[in-house]
């Protein structure tokens, strides 16, 4: 990455970080409900890939995707007032933290169901080439997704029709609250992808370089006619795996052990070694989140009388 690219790169990652960070806060004001899962220290992934996408790329992700539709510039204030259920959301109030939908910027939906937005992302990745379109399908999903029979059913379509569709696996070495070697037989994701005969790369996910080189030049080869590919991203979240995990299945020393490679904190010191102005790149991040929150507080509610509208197609 050239100096302009991993500014954009730490913006990126640094208002993904502070949307999560606040949207803690304000959990504990009651002002989220339900389960809410947050990405801090994933941040890597989402801009990594987010920046080797183009405009006219599709994705799906996860209930732990706040990250990555703020990497496709969907505007903050409109997932801010998504997570406080306003009629002003991005789906006006009706998806919440776990379903979060912007298709005029290629994200298909989020999906709290483990593995469901692979076969999604292989049926937008089967339209681009019945519709002979340039566009590629990124589906994100966790470790535990790759031993559900829907990860598996994905792959072997994509594989048998060649589709378009980039496969991301943020590996953050829990499914859950279980370790995840202990419940697949291979070390590395990666080689569940190599049974489809697919091309498959591990990726260092706390380096956004690294994220981003890979991608881009992986979905470069998939729009190029290559067909699918995989690549696992060797990652960590810092924070529990949803909000109230005691986290009792991990020890804060390997928390802190992990912590200590921060990627936000890593690029913002390298940055700052460059000579360019973090501190003003943090204050308007820090002014785009208050704005946010206020817009989010300050809008209406939704009207109950619209309550199965948009539930049916044509509606």
């Amino acid at each position: 990455m050239d100096i302009e690219l991993l500014t954009e790169a730490y913006t990126v990652m640094k208002k993904i970080r502070r949307f999560e960070e606040t949207l803690a806060v304000l959990y504990t004001e009651n002002l989220i409900r339900g389960s809410m899962h947050l990405c801090i220290g994933q941040e890597a992934v989402a801009a990594g890939v987010g920046l080797a996408m183009e405009a006219q790329d599709k994705m799906t992700t996860t209930y732990r995707g706040h990250g990555h539709v703020i990497a496709r510039k969907t505007p903050i204030k409109y997932l801010m007032a998504e997570m406080l259920g306003r009629e002003t959301g991005i789906n006006k109030g009706r998806g919440g933290s776990m379903h979060f939908t912007d298709v005029s910027r290629g994200v298909l939906g989020a999906n709290a169901i483990v593995a469901a937005g692979l076969p999604h992302a292989v049926g937008a990745a089967y339209s681009a080439k019945y519709l002979k379109e340039k566009f590629v399908t990124v589906t994100i999903f966790g470790d535990g997704s790759t031993n559900q029979g829907a990860f598996h059913e994905a792959l072997n379509l994509a594989a048998v029709y060649k589709l378009p569709v980039l496969f991301v696996c943020e590996n953050n070495l829990y499914s859950e609250m279980t370790p995840i070697e202990e419940i697949v037989p291979v070390e590395h994701m990666a080689e569940r992808a190599e049974a489809y005969k697919i091309p498959s790369y591990i990726v260092d996910a706390y380096n956004v370089e690294e994220v981003y080189e890979v991608t881009k030049r992986v979905i470069e080869e998939i729009r190029a006619g290559k067909g699918p590919a995989f690549i696992e991203m060797k990652t960590y979240r810092l924070a529990g795996h949803m909000v109230g995990d005691a986290e009792i299945y991990r020890s804060k020393e390997e928390v802190a052990e992990w912590a200590q490679r921060d990627p936000v904190k890593i690029v913002a010191e390298r940055l700052a070694k460059k000579g360019i102005n973090v501190n003003a790149i943090d204050n308007l991040i820090e002014k785009e989140i208050e704005e946010a929150v206020d817009f989010a507080r300050e809008s209406p509610w939704p009207d109950p009388s619209q309550l199965f509208e948009g539930i049916y197609y044509g509606e």
